[in-house]
């Protein structure tokens, strides 16, 4: 019988030969590992700022230039890399802790990693591609500049600078948020997890503080003081008037200097009476235009009244019609509307306007919106107060207008629809922001199947919405009572 040639290994033979080694796993390229330990990147963070990057750059409701659209892009995805980053944090510590499921090994992380972030940046690119031409189309809709796809590309570098700022802050304040929890541990002992929860609140409540009580303050102060500086020149052709219908004029209460560049440019603007009669083929009285600059009188109080004191000086309440009119953060008055309240009444007409900021609407929107309420409201009493005065049968109509902001501290000055048709003739406010409460309540109390986007509120018998001049061609159906108010907004004002 043939004997087996193969010998079997024995015990001494098996502890010399030592453990069974594994097989060698190759490590990611240094590289890769240097990089990525640098920006120490949460893999989950990197796919929601991906998609949260997408979504920012769909299409919006006005054309956005690169520059705005880079700074709303870095901000969602630096939502969305936070957002990531919780849900990861959450995964982690309730799931795959409590459930043991095992880590894969270095190659496939590795390849993870370069395969989610190489997705990302090509859904990025890929989506930027087609925000620039959703953008072209959303321009020529507008009537406005188009963009190229070249110049909207850097709204990805720009968004991933902010983004980083952004990244880079929120860690240095999780690090400062620790070293405070490290301190408090030193003078009190606190479990760890107290004293971190309690180091993040210390620390929150320290920026929320700076952040509102000098931080933003700081930062429109500087906006105040620099467009200040722009108040004080003039638009180009603006000159001072002569006519003493003019606020700013010679015999004017208000001096030319202090009306700031919007109401250099309404005073000074315009048709005169000669004007009016070569456009219309018949005599025309010179238009009034009273306006009040913030360097004509201390405070808004003063200004009220020398608005009064210069519809005084001026005739205005001898004219046919009496416009008031809240302006917008700088003192913009909209001449267009101006032009056609002058043309309507052949110059037979008073405008009366005060500013209450320098700052652009955008900008007032924020900081001084309780100023354009107060300014509306403090305007349209002091003027109500004049003409009440009057015999009513030798009153102007009254009517008040408001554009954007404007339309917010014009209607300020009325408790309620009521109020309204018992104080004025007329209302026309254009682009009211969301926040107008009396916009918002007729839109809330419109009719049983009209839209909130073209509401109808009483069947139309008092106040009614257009978003263009189809939209009142019936105005004289006879079902529109008199006093008329007017809300004028387009469909993709996103202030509206």
């Amino acid at each position: 019988m043939a004997t087996c040639s193969q010998s079997v290994p024995t015990e001494v033979d098996i502890a010399t030969a030592g453990p069974a080694r594994p097989t060698a796993v190759p490590n990611p390229p240094p590289w890769w590992l240097f990089i990525w330990s640098a920006l120490r990147l949460d893999l989950t963070g990197v796919a929601f700022a991906a998609v949260f990057f997408a979504l920012s750059v769909t299409p919006s409701l006005l054309p956005r230039d690169w520059l705005f659209q880079g700074l709303v892009t870095g901000i969602s995805s630096t939502v969305g890399y936070g957002f990531g980053t919780a849900v990861s944090w959450l995964a982690r510590t309730q799931f795959l802790l409590r459930t043991n499921v095992p880590t894969p090994p270095p190659p496939v992380l590795a390849g993870l990693k370069i395969f989610v972030v190489v997705a990302a940046a090509v859904t990025c690119i890929v989506m930027l591609f087609l925000a620039a031409g959703w953008q072209r189309e959303l321009a020529e809709l507008m009537g406005t500049d188009q963009t190229t796809t070249s110049a909207y590309l850097r709204t990805g570098g720009l968004s991933l600078l902010i983004a980083a700022i952004i990244v880079g802050v929120a860690r240095t304040l999780r690090v400062w948020g620790r070293w405070t929890a490290n301190q408090i541990n030193r003078w009190v002992r606190l479990p760890d997890s107290l004293a971190t929860i309690l180091g993040g609140v210390l620390v929150a409540v320290l920026i929320v503080t700076l952040v509102n009580g000098v931080l933003i303050r700081g930062i429109f102060a500087a906006s105040n003081l620099a467009f200040s500086v722009r108040n004080e020149a003039n638009k180009p052709g603006v000159t001072q008037p002569s006519a003493p219908q003019r606020s700013g004029s010679p015999a004017s209460l208000a001096s030319w200097d202090s009306l700031g560049r919007q109401g250099r440019a309404f005073a000074g603007g315009g048709l005169s009476a000669a004007g009016l009669e070569r456009v219309m083929g018949a005599a025309a009285s010179e238009p009034i235009r009273v306006y009040v600059g913030l360097d004509s009188a201390t405070t808004p109080e003063a200004q009220a009244d020398l608005a009064v004191a210069e519809l005084e000086r001026t005739g205005a309440f001898d004219r046919s019609v009496l416009i008031v009119v809240t302006t917008t953060g700088t003192g913009w008055v909209n001449e267009t509307a101006a032009q056609a309240i002058e043309v309507m009444y052949g110059g037979d007409s008073a405008i009366v306007a005060t500013q209450y900021s320098f700052l652009p609407s955008a900008l007032s929107f924020l900081a001084d919106r309780a100023k354009a309420v107060e300014a509306g409201q403090l305007l349209f009493e002091q003027v109500h107060d004049a003409w009440t005065q009057r015999p009513p049968s030798s009153r102007p109509v009254l009517l008040v207008y408001g554009e954007s902001l404007g339309s917010q501290g014009s209607e300020a000055a009325f408790d309620g629809l009521a109020d309204i048709r018992g104080k004025v003739d007329g209302a026309l406010w254009v682009g009211p922001p969301h926040s107008n409460s009396l916009a918002e309540q007729i839109i809330r109390g419109r009719d049983p199947g009209s839209l909130a986007l073209a509401p109808r509120y009483a069947d139309g018998l008092i106040v009614r919405f257009a978003s263009d001049r189809r939209d009142l061609a019936a105005v004289d159906d006879g079902s529109w009572l008199q006093p008329r108010i007017v809300y004028l907004r387009h469909p993709s004002d996103p202030v509206v």
